[in-house]
């Protein structure tokens, strides 16, 4: 049997922040809603004998945490959106390990997720984040030394520096390890001067005294759809979005659907309303033509709005982007794994999807995202085909 024991140097908070965003909003507007996620294996990595009851034994861990006043206080005066009752409930939620149902057939990892979605919405990055590290703990993956990783990293921020780009750390979810993250951040908040802005990890976001960055992710439109029908998906997820937090955190995610199908709905009342879209799967320089002509067509200065890029970055991509942006839209960059897990190791290719949602004394529904990038396509393949169908997109 693998003991365990509390780790008090765990966070509730070392989590991505749009995960709690998002967790208000469905306390808020959607509180009976169940809903199941699935582990997608993207890089067919083999897990070594035991993976599956090491991560187990990991996730008992999440148990223990709780929110502490200190960080109660922090998100209180650094995010004044989220409400006294959503931070009240957040001091009082615990995850519930039955919630995870862990699996192992040789070397392949089956995990599922399932509970009311205000529950739910909180295990995937820190499951991800879990199984990266124990991944590399447990196949001896020898990473660079700290030296190493600082100067790098050092190096990167620089770069960064001299661009004249604002940069946030996104790496949470496929991080080597937290320790990695933390001296990832750590160098950026000292060598970063004005381009760090940021990180999405909400406890590494206090302990750096910076801000936490996020707004809402795809599963936001996965479910909208489901329960509103896919026409009417992004525009029934924008509008419950502004419901709630009456015009703050600004920035839409455009590609849970396609882009194409996206700007179709995002009518100049959004287009004015929201500060600016982010940019997540497909052709960067190709989304950034059409988010400017989309502006351009309702008669919105694109220097007024932001793209947040934050499809696979690193420098050279940074610096194309940039040579092509400049002067004609707002923008900025979230990167992840390019720093979070630059460690000489294979950085992992996995997600965690929302696959089924289901309204009280309702039937499981499935969802889908259909990306920019077809190869990012989640759900069942008849279900994908619907969606296809009903949107008209040909890809």
């Amino acid at each position: 049997m693998i003991s365990f024991q509390p780790q008090s140097t765990l966070s509730i908070l070392d989590n991505d922040f749009y995960k709690f965003t998002m967790q208000q909003a469905v306390v808020r507007l959607f509180p009976s809603a169940m809903a199941r996620y699935h582990f997608i294996n993207r890089g067919k990595h083999s897990f070594p004998d035991g993976f599956g009851e090491a991560l187990k034994a990991r996730i008992q861990q999440m148990q223990f945490l709780q929110l502490s006043a200190g960080e109660k206080q922090f998100l209180r005066e650094n995010c004044p959106y989220l409400d006294p009752l959503y931070l009240d409930f957040l001091a009082g939620y615990r995850y519930d390990p039955a919630e995870v149902t862990i699996k192992q057939h040789g070397a392949d990892l089956d995990i599922q997720i399932e509970g009311h979605w205000y529950r739910s919405i909180l295990w995937e990055v820190p499951v991800m984040a879990l199984i990266c590290e124990l991944f590399y703990e447990m196949t001896s993956g020898q990473r660079i030394p700290d030296e190493l990783l600082i100067s790098q990293t050092a190096a990167k921020a620089k770069q960064f520096r001299v661009l004249g780009v604002n940069v946030a750390e996104f790496g949470t979810r496929r991080r080597h390890s937290y320790h990695v993250q933390k001296q990832v951040i750590d160098t950026f908040s000292h060598e970063g001067g004005n381009m760090f802005v940021g990180t999405s990890n909400v406890h590494l976001a206090m302990l750096h005294q910076t801000r936490p960055i996020g707004t809402h992710a795809h599963e936001w439109f996965m479910y909208h759809a489901a329960v509103y029908g896919f026409p009417q998906a992004n525009v029934s997820a924008l509008q419950h979005w502004v419901d709630v937090f009456r015009g703050d955190l600004g920035i839409a995610l455009s590609d849970t659907y396609t882009t194409d199908v996206f700007l179709t709905h995002f009518d100049k009342m959004f287009s004015k309303l929201f500060d600016g879209v982010r940019q997540d799967s497909g052709n960067p320089i190709e989304f950034a033509d059409k988010v400017i002509a989309h502006y351009n067509k309702l008669g919105i200065d694109p220097l007024s709005k932001t793209i947040i890029f934050s499809d696979g970055l690193d420098y050279e991509k940074v610096a194309r982007i940039t040579d092509y942006c400049n002067g004609k839209i707002g923008f900025s960059f979230g990167i992840g794994t390019n720093l979070s897990n630059d460690v000489g190791l294979i950085p992992m290719n996995i997600v965690v999807k929302m696959t089924e949602t289901r309204q009280m004394n309702g039937q499981w529904t499935p969802v889908v995202k259909l990306s920019d990038s077809p190869e990012k396509n989640t759900g069942e393949a008849a279900m994908i085909e619907a969606a296809k169908t009903i949107l008209k997109i040909k890809n």
